[in-house]
């Protein structure tokens, strides 16, 4: 008789351990953490070395389809004011094509050039780090430009705006930019009265709209924000602590997540990234030349961050950048090279591009024209208005009948009137 992992214990099926530890292990964090009540051991599985290791590889392997002809864009800071951009492709990274930036962008020792979030369908939003007045959407692969127009309050004496996430709405099927704006109404007999609120941009419309709620902005001393599926992520400080925020683009909800850290150090570095479908922060103390990562698995509990990888020490590791393709994890070397961390092997190779690399972003070519959404919207109003129009005539041509019935009428009884005094 042929064994098997199942056998009848007390009137039950029972299943091996082994292939329900690999079950779960394809299962999103979210799942498991609603699951844990379902069994004592399902409620410590990242406790399981064996469950862990199980989970790690599932992670790894979906990046075979998420990174399918993918390249990155590497921002590099040579000098002060002195930027260069470079597209990096190839297995081994090793073609490397120089960009260049948008005309708006050249004028030396006046811009510090940042990349808002990541690149969406191709868009890359770009924009001055020094005051948040320059923007602009950019296709690389058609070249093609678009100004994002300041808000009603971006360049006023008394606000400083500050730019928080880029992406895409696909409910609405339009790109989104949203940021801070910190007003001061001016008053001579005060010192000044602040005022925060938020706008966000549409591409489709090309305008600003006011938020009507509050929420953390960004924390001053990191930089760092992601952006995953419809929803821009920073971190915020509010009330002297640190929060993850998440803002969904489509229907402006956000949430606040806090960090799985305590009592930071000033030594600590955070970076937060994209790692295979999950939101993940990549942190690391200076000094130690060792970093970890933790991934989140549900938007607002703390529970669910899981501290996934614990690297190094790694004599040659300075800070690390960012995620990149197929599990990798880039950082800059004390010699100032740029080297890549494979989680899947724990193999380092160098990569050739030497400078300051303040930030990485994962690019995949596509050359649908931004001003399209512009057009559809414009097409779509027009309907609309067309439409409207076909309405008020339909209107106008009931109550011109209606009127001709009445008038039809009123001659007739004035005839028969007429005919009896006759």
């Amino acid at each position: 008789m042929a064994l098997t992992n199942e056998k009848k214990v007390s009137g039950t099926t029972y299943v091996a351990e082994d292939i329900v530890l690999s079950i779960l292990s394809k299962l999103p964090i979210k799942s498991l953490k609603r699951f844990s009540s379902v069994h004592k051991s399902w409620s410590c599985l990242f406790e399981n070395l064996i469950f862990v290791n199980m989970f790690r590889n599932n992670l790894l392997s979906k990046s075979r389809s998420l990174y399918d002809g993918v390249s990155l864009i590497l921002n590099q800071i040579l000098e002060p004011y002195h930027w260069n951009f470079y597209l990096l492709s190839g297995g081994k990274f090793e073609n490397k094509i120089k960009l260049d930036f948008p005309s708006l962008f050249h004028i030396p020792h006046a811009s510090i050039i940042r990349i808002l979030g990541s690149a969406i369908n191709g868009i890359l939003c770009i924009y001055d780090y020094a005051n948040y007045t320059k923007a602009v959407l950019w296709n690389l692969a058609t070249d093609e430009v678009m100004v994002i127009p300041l808000s009603n309050f971006s360049g006023f004496r008394y606000a400083y705006t500050t730019l928080h996430g880029f992406g895409y709405d696909d409910v609405r099927d339009d790109y989104k930019v949203i940021q801070h704006v910190a007003y001061i109404t001016y008053n001579p007999l005060y010192d000044g009265k602040g005022d925060t609120f938020w706008e966000i941009y549409s591409l489709k419309t090309n305008s600003w709209k006011k938020l009507d709620f509050d929420m953390p902005a960004r924390y001053t001393d990191t930089d760092t924000d992601a952006y995953l599926n419809g929803v821009c992520h920073w971190w915020g400080k509010t009330n002297n602590k640190i929060y993850l925020v998440s803002f969904n683009l489509s229907n402006e909800v956000y949430f606040i997540t806090p960090p799985p850290f305590e009592n930071v150090r000033d030594d600590f570095d955070d970076n937060l990234t994209v790692l295979n479908g999950y939101v993940a922060m990549i942190s690391c103390y200076r000094n130690t030349m060792s970093f970890h990562i933790s991934i989140l698995g549900e938007f607002g509990v703390k529970e669910s961050w899981i501290r996934l990888f614990d690297i190094g020490p790694l004599s040659c590791i300075d800070y690390p950048i960012g995620a990149g393709m197929k599990g990798n994890i880039f950082f800059q070397r004390e010699d100032g090279e740029l080297s890549c961390f494979d989680l899947t092997t724990g193999t380092i190779e160098k990569i050739d591009v030497k400078g300051e690399i303040c930030q990485m972003i994962i690019y995949k070519e596509n050359f649908h024209p931004i001003a399209y959404y512009q057009e559809v919207e414009a097409f779509s109003l027009a309907l609309q208005v067309l439409f409207q129009c076909m309405i008020l005539s339909l209107w106008v041509i009931v109550l011109v009948s209606i009127y001709l019935s009445c008038m039809n009428k009123l001659f007739s009884l004035l005839n028969v009137l007429q005919f009896k005094n006759s």
